[in-house]
């Protein structure tokens, strides 16, 4: 069960670490140092979505990471 549990989890860092970097196009190091004067953007149509996604996809990886803990501990 544990083996499974970490499976699951580092399929889910990957896929999370995949969506996060989905979303930071566009920017470069400039932004960084203030370069971007677009200080607020509102998300629409499939920008939205893979936001929502990598909030869900967060969650999942959150409490799949809180169960294997526990089965750590106990």
């Amino acid at each position: 069960m544990l083996t499974a549990l970490r499976i699951v989890q580092a399929l889910l860092a990957i896929f999370l670490t995949i969506l996060i970097l989905m979303q930071s196009r566009g920017t470069g190091l400039g932004s960084v140092f203030g370069g971007d004067a677009n200080v607020f953007q509102t998300r629409r149509g499939i920008e939205l979505t893979l936001f929502k996604f990598t909030i869900g996809v967060a969650a999942a990886f959150l409490l799949i990471s809180l169960l294997v803990i526990s089965k750590f501990v106990a």
